[in-house]
């Protein structure tokens, strides 16, 4: 063997075990990843929407005044409980009596007037009739232009006394409106009900609020039998709530106690604060009515709520926990695969897509992306449709390491993550 020979053997000997360190070197220093590992397991389900609002009652009136002047009495205080038709309230009827006595008056000087023209009426009609008799016995006694001057005279004395009739009209109205103002003096409640607000002291002055009504407004009576509490919901989950829908009803007065209701009310547009601009990036909102069904009777209105409306129930159904579920981009599309736009023939979708899924671990501990299709959310727990079976084993967090797992990435479990979840969302 030439010495030339020698030591390429020698080189690629060295090469070789140099290789060969270095793999071995990079295998054991790759170390496992720790992570929660989770059995798929059959749980029930709940999906739910969580949004916040206020008590209101169903139905409540705002009292307010239709004319202006000083309350003279005030029979209620905030807090009393009234019944339809009961005495709240009188303004000074002072100068409502006297706009009475005035129509009054007016309206008898009116019957005066229209008696008078009656009988001048009827003084110029007997005279006209007097004269025509006149006229047919002996025609030259009566000329006719004196006829004429008696037809004209029963005219105008016919046209004075329809006037006067209209004026004996005009006057009732005038007492009708006198007196229907005089009786605005004296508020009743309009319905039975809690007095939830009194804005009003004896002695204040009320004024009507044509333009105005928070400023007309003297006091509000609500029916506190029937409460509700309206949330806003986003956009993205009112679609999935129905008429009907059960509720679980926090009211933060009362912390300890949960209570129930029920979807009543829907609203078909969305709310708007009010002098918003409109923009894109604005959230929309819609108004979802709640009635309370088994309301405490300490409950005021303005009480702050958190509702939960139950959207849909699964019982037994194989889930995972929401942290597993993950989403890889740019995975190859599979052949056959097709993209279906509204209105257009299938067509083959060239490219890549984002999929969901879940990190398998095998029996070596290594972990695969396997696709999942899932359906409804829980407070922890997805749905699974297709993908899983019961008692695959599958990465369940940490949301980290799941970010950064590939596939045929050993793991281990965390020793301070072994314990089971166990729960049902």
């Amino acid at each position: 063997m030439s010495k030339g020979l020698r030591w390429s053997l020698i080189g690629v000997a060295v090469v070789g075990i140099a290789g060969f360190v270095a793999t071995t070197a990079a295998r054991r220093g790759k170390k496992a990843t720790e992570v929660r590992i989770e059995s798929v397991e059959s749980r029930d389900l709940v999906a739910s929407v969580t949004a916040s609002g206020q008590v209101q009652p169903r139905t409540k009136v705002d009292v307010a005044a239709d004319i202006s002047g000083r309350i003279v009495r005030l029979a209620v205080k905030e807090g009393d409980m009234v019944k339809k038709g009961q005495f709240l309230l009188e303004i000074d009827p002072q100068e409502y009596v006297a706009a009475v006595q005035r129509s009054d008056a007016a309206l008898s000087a009116s019957k005066a007037q229209a008696a008078q023209a009656k009988a001048n009426l009827i003084q110029a009609q007997r005279n006209y009739d007097r004269s025509m008799e006149i006229k047919k016995s002996s025609p030259q006694l009566i000329a006719e232009e004196q006829l004429e001057q008696l037809k004209t005279q029963v005219e105008v004395n016919q046209a004075l006394f329809e006037s006067s009739q209209h004026n004996v009209d005009q006057s009732i109205a005038s007492v009708r409106d006198a007196r229907s103002k005089l009786s605005r003096t004296v508020i009743t409640a309009p319905m039975s009900g809690r007095v939830t607000r009194l804005v009003v002291e004896q002695g204040e002055t009320a004024v009507p609020g044509t333009f105005n009504k928070d400023a007309a407004t003297l006091l509000t009576i609500a029916d506190m039998t029937v409460l509700e509490t309206k949330v806003k919901v986003d956009e993205t989950d009112v679609s999935r709530i129905a008429l009907g829908d059960s509720a679980v009803i926090q009211i933060d007065a009362f912390p300890d106690t949960t209570f129930l209701g029920k979807v009543v009310e829907i609203s078909n547009s969305s709310v708007k604060a009010a002098g918003a601009a409109a923009s894109t990036d604005q959230a929309i909102d819609y108004e979802v009515t709640i009635q309370l069904l088994n309301p405490p009777v300490d409950t005021r209105p303005d009480f702050s709520t958190t509702a939960k409306v139950v959207t849909d129930i699964r019982s037994k159904v194989l889930s995972i926990p929401i942290i597993a579920l993950t989403v890889r981009e740019n995975e190859d599309i599979t052949p056959g695969d097709t993209a279906v736009p509204v209105g257009r023939t299938p067509q083959k979708e060239v490219g890549k897509r984002d999929v969901e899924g879940a990190f398998v671990v095998g029996a070596d501990n290594k972990v695969t992306f396997r696709p999942v299709k899932v359906g409804i959310a829980g407070d922890r727990f997805f749905e699974v449709i297709s993908g899983l079976k019961q008692g695959d084993r599958i990465v369940g967090g940490s949301y980290q390491a799941i970010r950064e797992l590939k596939d045929g990435d050993v793991v281990k479990e965390a020793e301070d993550k072994k314990a089971k979840t166990g729960a049902k969302s």
